[in-house]
């Protein structure tokens, strides 16, 4: 499955190496892009949507539209 959501609160490469790591820890094979600039974030991985965007909340970092 494809997710590609809005991470308003990823301000740098930082942020994104954070949010690959806990994404790629939880699913080792995923694939993880993340771009700073747009504040984007795209995965495609075996993974539902509720727990991808779980997982990028636990890192500390919003999901535009998820509580």
């Amino acid at each position: 499955m494809a997710l590609k959501v809005k991470v308003p609160t990823i301000v740098c490469n930082g942020c994104a190496e954070t949010i690959t790591e806990t994404i790629q820890t939880m699913e080792p094979d995923a694939k993880v892009e993340v771009d700073v600039q747009a504040k984007t974030v795209t995965v495609e991985a075996q993974a539902s949507e509720e727990t991808i965007k779980q997982a990028i909340v636990a890192t500390g970092h919003t999901v535009e539209g998820y509580q």
